[in-house]
């Protein structure tokens, strides 16, 4: 998975005044660009549950590809979401239902995720087509004489721990912790401790980093 052209920040811009002050200037410019989509996205959360309302703005969205896309979604989400840094990187695709979720600084996300509520640390890594689930409660079972769509479910918080990577096509249902790798193709339905390198369905630890 290559990060190298996906519009974050790089640690040497600090020390380039210029090309930092032209990123700031991108910046401002995607705000602007993001306005219609936000106020549009607040109109419809007075009229449907803002939830809902997020998730169709987040799937709009995603299909703007590129640059032009990566930087609309991210001034978006710096104004919609609980919490978002200035330097991640969303990719084409990519789909985020809850507007609770919080972005940590160097968030990589790959093509096509699919992200519902979660917390997710610093210099987090996700390949492409990763589903971080809210929880496993989202549709309750237990009386098989009503309509599962008619039982509600519940959301829960799933965090990721910083510096952690989720290889492609992984599903996490289960907080992951600080400085993980899951392997593609996992399947994370327990908690997963600091440092840990997991692979599997379900996901389970094979290797400590520490």
């Amino acid at each position: 998975m290559s990060t190298a052209n996906d519009g974050g920040d790089r640690p040497t811009d600090a020390a380039n005044p210029a090309k930092e002050l032209a990123k700031q200037l991108v910046r401002g410019l995607f705000r602007g660009a993001a306005a219609p989509n936000f106020l549009a996205y607040e109109l419809a959360a007075r009229v449907f549950e803002r939830d809902t309302a997020f998730h169709h703005a987040s799937q709009a969205l995603s299909l703007v590809p590129g640059y032009a896309g990566i930087y609309l979604r991210r001034e978006f989400y710096r104004l919609t979401l609980e919490a978002c840094s200035d330097d991640c990187c969303i990719s084409f695709g990519t789909v985020l239902s809850h507007a609770g979720t919080r972005i940590g600084k160097k968030v990589y996300m790959g093509v096509g995720c699919n992200v519902g509520l979660s917390d997710i640390g610093d210099d987090v890594l996700f390949g492409s087509d990763v589903h971080v689930l809210s929880g496993a409660r989202q549709h309750h079972v237990d009386d098989p004489d009503v309509p599962i769509n008619a039982q509600g479910g519940t959301f829960e918080r799933v965090r990721i721990g910083r510096n952690t990577w989720i290889g492609n096509g992984a599903r996490v249902l289960a907080d992951v912790g600080e400085g993980c790798v899951i392997g593609a193709g996992s399947l994370v339905t327990k908690p997963i401790p600091d440092w840990s390198v997991a692979v599997g369905v379900p996901a389970r630890v094979v290797k400590r980093r520490k």
